[in-house]
């Protein structure tokens, strides 16, 4: 049986064989995302450096996959006492994909979403 932490590890060595390793980069901060010259309203490549090494990267490519999370802790949570320090999203998601999409000319929508942990006796979280 596969448990849900088995997943990452099984997918990512599914990608490796799948595209090669060589075509992986871990480890690089993209900054910015470049504009098809031909193709105003399209994405061809992006921009970055890895943050290990001196080195510096410039991507092409035909498709672009923006997934960098969301944005957390912009906003103080209503919650009062123990529970106003925690949250249930990554601390690391910046918005840094929202600032990408939007310099890029995308059309940012779906932004009325909301989290709001369920609370319940003498506990809180994100379930349900």
């Amino acid at each position: 049986m596969i448990h849900g932490e088995s997943y990452k590890p099984i997918i990512a060595e599914a990608a490796k064989m799948a595209i090669g390793e060589e075509n992986i980069y871990e480890r690089v901060f993209i900054f910015e995302l470049l504009k098809d010259k031909n193709d105003p309203n399209a994405v061809a490549g992006a921009v970055g450096f890895s943050v290990r090494q001196p080195k510096f990267y410039v991507f092409k490519a035909k498709a672009v996959l923006l997934a960098t999370g969301g944005a957390t802790l912009l906003f103080r949570p209503g919650s009062t006492g123990e529970a106003a320090g925690r949250t249930w999203y990554a601390i690391f998601d910046t918005g840094s994909g929202y600032y990408m999409g939007l310099k890029a000319g995308a059309m940012l929508t779906q932004f009325e979403h909301r989290f709001i942990p369920f609370r319940f006796k003498d506990g809180y979280g994100p379930v349900g």
